[in-house]
């Protein structure tokens, strides 16, 4: 029952067994998370076309939802810059200034991106995430990190920022510096040394939480709005009715393109951030599960009155930072946004976006990992160089577009790895078997045998590669080289165009007196000659042994 329970709702198992040593970490990470997520949500309600009080009631069900359905720990999920700008993009032609029907059209395409996400995930398409790789992630997310911060210093100097890319950004802010609103500065400069000081002095008090608290209260006391100083402003108290989103039929086809076209974007959104976090901590996410739990996130904006929401960088950046364990993180923060809807919505409007900025540059720092990087460049300059270009796409493209560009980079990296995979001939050494001889000296090779190995599968564009690596062994081994030995055992499958390749170099080193022999995977090729009915073809007749060792030393005893 557990298992099957772990599949469809591991965030409610965790909460069966949930430990009590864990609740006060994830009571700081909620209240810290609620702090950034409510004004963050008034905000990005703006961005999508919609009134602040919907970017709020998109910041509760779905937190429930992808808490029970979802398998990150630290993940939060709610408005997205990137989202809103899509739903924004979708629905305004559509709506044609109409607002009710602009809303219709919001919660139908919120409710469609949900049930194509759940279908992906019946279809396993959760797999797609599996081309991001480790430097590929740490890049990513260090050029997230740039856009956050660059995107709220206007905030916190008090003038508007409308470029959209990292370096347009860092030029505008140069050229308006003048422009500087100093009483938004200080309160900004506070923020940050709030942020700085409260975890060392008041180790249980939610760092997030306290400038916010007391930068409204600053801003309420001292009459600091009067003097210019840009707040959330108000917003209406109470929860959001539940309805079932309805548009007219012929909007339907429209808005499922858009909608697939979320859903893509959220969820590879989702997974470089979730996969991130997990990697930080020491997990792993099961895409499909989360890919289920987007859908099941955006299902419940859609029927709470909010609109498409995806993984959100920033939020989860502060659960980490604020020590958050488990899912019930984002339990605590959806509690707690609906609590402040119910009872706390007029101190609300006091708080001051300098204060929000200053909490989402210093989440913005926790992004960045500095330790990765120092592994990559120790380990690989191949991996620091993909991990460099992947922060560059981020600052030349935007986030948005840095997504596909990180997908197309890590699967051009996949492809070049098997493409040009590592070819070795081998050495034996004594008491270790069979050894690379350019990475082991010590390695001898057999006279008359040539030990090949080929590090991929055999498949159509690696094949010339296998022959050229093959022919240039061969060349080395010498005149008196009387039998090819292929270690089959990394070869994990082949294709036409690799088997045509295998049979026209088998022709060619007969011709030459040499013959090929396989070591390894001698039941495999007799199941796929007696599937296939390809018992007649010459290349899958050469003489195979179950090993090397086997074939070495039947081998030796022919020279």
């Amino acid at each position: 029952m557990s298992g099957r329970l772990e599949r469809i709702a591991p965030g409610l198992l965790m909460l069966v067994r949930y430990r009590r040593q864990d609740f006060p970490h994830d009571l700081r990470a909620g209240l810290s998370v609620a702090a950034v997520a409510l004004p963050v949500g008034v905000a990005y309600a703006a961005l999508a076309g919609f009134s602040p009080v919907v970017g709020l009631y998109a910041s509760i069900l779905p937190l429930f939802a992808y808490a029970l359905f979802g398998s990150s720990r630290q993940l939060v999920v709610g408005p997205d810059a990137a989202t809103c700008a899509l739903v924004a993009a979708s629905v305004a032609p559509l709506a044609a200034g109409d607002a009710q029907q602009y809303m219709a059209l919001s919660l139908t395409l919120a409710f469609l991106a949900g049930v194509l996400c759940i279908g992906a995930s019946f279809l396993k398409l959760g797999v797609l995430a599996d081309f991001l790789s480790r430097p590929i992630l740490v890049g990513f997310m260090n050029g997230i990190a740039l856009t956050i911060a660059l995107g709220q210093l206007g905030k916190i100097l008090g003038f508007d920022i409308v470029s959209g890319r990292i370096i347009p950004r860092a030029l505008e802010i140069a050229d308006k510096i003048g422009q500087t609103h100093l009483p938004t500065l200080a309160i900004g400069l506070a923020s940050f040394a709030l942020l700085l000081l409260v975890p060392k002095l008041l180790r249980r008090v939610p760092a997030a939480l306290a400038v916010m608290v007391l930068a409204g209260a600053a801003v309420a006391l001292l009459g600091l709005d009067a003097q210019g100083v840009r707040t959330v402003g108000a917003v209406p108290p109470g929860l959001p009715a539940l309805t079932f989103p309805g548009a007219p039929w012929v909007t339907l086809q429209p808005l499922l393109a858009d909608a697939a076209g979320i859903a893509l974007i959220s969820f590879t959104s989702l997974m470089l951030t979730a996969r991130s976090f997990a990697a930080k901590n020491g997990y792993e996410i099961d895409a499909d599960r989360d890919l289920a739990a987007l859908g099941a996130a955006n299902i419940a904006a859609s029927i709470s009155g909010g609109f498409a929401v995806s993984g959100a960088d920033s939020r989860t950046a502060m659960s980490d930072a604020a020590g958050g364990r488990t899912q019930l993180a984002g339990l605590v923060a959806a509690v707690a946004i609906a609590l402040v809807l119910l009872f706390m919505t007029g101190p609300l409007q006091y708080v001051p976006d300098a204060a929000l900025g200053a909490v989402l540059v210093m989440a913005a720092f926790s992004l960045v990992n500095v330790a990765d990087m120092r592994m990559l460049w120790h380990e690989s300059k191949g991996e620091f160089a993909i991990c460099v270009v992947a922060t560059l796409g981020v600052v030349a493209v935007g986030a948005i577009d840095a997504i596909a560009f990180a997908v197309i980079l890590a699967m051009l990296r996949f492809v070049r790895m098997v493409a040009r995979p590592t070819c070795e001939v081998l050495g034996a050494i004594e008491g270790r078997g069979f050894h690379g001889i350019e990475r082991h000296p010590e390695a001898r090779t057999v006279p008359g045998l040539c030990l090949f190995r080929f590090n991929a599968p055999l498949v159509f564009f690696n094949a010339p590669y296998f022959r050229q690596e093959a022919r240039r062994a061969v060349g080395a081994a010498g005149r008196g080289l009387r039998f090819f030995v292929i270690d089959a055992i990394p070869i994990t499958g082949h294709d036409v165009t690799g088997r045509a390749t295998f049979r026209e170099l088998d022709q060619e080193l007969l011709a030459q007196g040499v013959q090929i022999v396989i070591a390894g995977r001698e039941t495999e090729l007799m199941e796929w000659r007696e599937r296939t009915g390809m018992d007649h073809l010459r290349p899958i007749k050469v003489r195979q042994f179950p090993t090397l060792a086997d074939a070495v030393q039947a081998l030796q005893a022919q020279l």
